[in-house]
């Protein structure tokens, strides 16, 4: 059976995360014993233990983020030979997709996703952009409400196609605020979301230079499987392409629906959702239905897998 891995982005982190999984899989264990070492804190003990305000900032909910889905996939696959046909992730989870198929080491990843959270976080002052979600509305009506809402040179743009009639904007305060009241006006519904920038618009350009020459240091290696990029929705297997999909996408929308679609196209009828939680799955649901997500992030979904009809090694 042909396989995609999805990898979860920011806000599918949470306290306990990746314990279950460590405490049973040595596999699991290692990578966080890696991360600690790599990051030069007790990452494992933020995960488990919290404190939650400290887990939720960006700069270390990314690399917390990417160490969970790592640790579940490596204990998957200590058990259960299963390799993807295709992987991709929601923002954030585009690294740990890269990690799956080989392209980018470990160490690297935790490296480069920890500094990209600082920097996103750094690149716009508080309280001067922000983000919302906006429901019942095409994609093409969200970008015309965007541009009706911007005066001068502000900024206000779609930061994620999450598919079902829900897209994320993303850019400065004022003209959020006046897109709210016209998708209420529009027939749609408008949703401000509790976050620390606006991500996936053009005010990150600081951090997408930063991220730029943090990967002038990474080495990519050969590709087992194609990684579906969240700027363009296709699937790439040409290691030189990653380091320009991954600044672009800083800066540029996710497109998370079209990439669900390309899945779908490809004939690939299962998925595993590798990390934590089951976001990825309930937008899913909404895209393309047809496509069966089966969650693995804990010991007991590792085990329904184990004793499927998949080899074991």
């Amino acid at each position: 059976m042909s396989y995609a891995f999805l990898f979860p982005g920011q806000g599918s982190q949470q306290v306990g995360m990746a314990q279950a999984l460590v405490a049973q899989s040595r596999a699991a264990a290692a990578v966080f014993e890696e991360a600690d070492d790599v990051l030069g804190f007790r990452l494992s003990r933020l995960c488990f233990e919290g404190p939650e305000q400290e887990l939720m900032l960006t700069a270390n909910a990314q690399p917390a983020i990417v160490a969970t889905s790592i640790a579940a996939l490596r204990a998957l696959q200590d058990v259960v030979d299963l390799q993807p046909s295709v992987a991709l992730g929601h923002s954030l989870g585009e690294f740990s997709a890269l990690v799956s198929v080989g392209a980018l080491r470990l160490a690297d990843a935790l490296r480069v996703v920890r500094l990209r959270g600082e920097a996103m976080q750094e690149a716009v002052p508080a309280g001067v952009g922000g983000m919302a979600a906006i429901m019942g509305l095409t994609v093409e009506q969200v970008d015309e409400l965007c541009r009706a809402a911007i005066q001068g040179t502000e900024v206000l743009a779609p930061a994620n196609e999450n598919g079902g009639g829900q897209v994320v904007i993303a850019g400065h305060v004022a003209p959020l605020q006046r897109a709210l009241e016209l998708a209420k006006e529009r027939g749609g519904k408008a949703i401000p979301l509790k976050v620390s920038a606006p991500f996936h618009c053009a005010l990150m350009a600081p951090a997408a230079e930063r991220l730029a020459a943090a990967l002038e240091t990474v080495a990519f290696g050969s590709m087992s499987a194609p990684v579906i990029a969240n700027v363009d929705a296709e699937p790439n297997g040409d290691p030189g392409r990653i380091r320009d999909l991954l600044v672009r996408q800083v800066t540029h929308r996710v497109r998370w629906e079209a990439s669900v679609h390309r899945v779908a196209a490809q004939g690939i009828a299962a998925a595993l959702e590798i990390g934590h939680g089951k976001v990825l799955a309930g937008l899913i649901r909404r895209i393309a239905p047809a496509l069966k997500v089966t969650p693995v992030g804990s010991p007991g979904d590792i085990d329904v897998l184990k004793e499927g009809s998949h080899g074991v090694r």
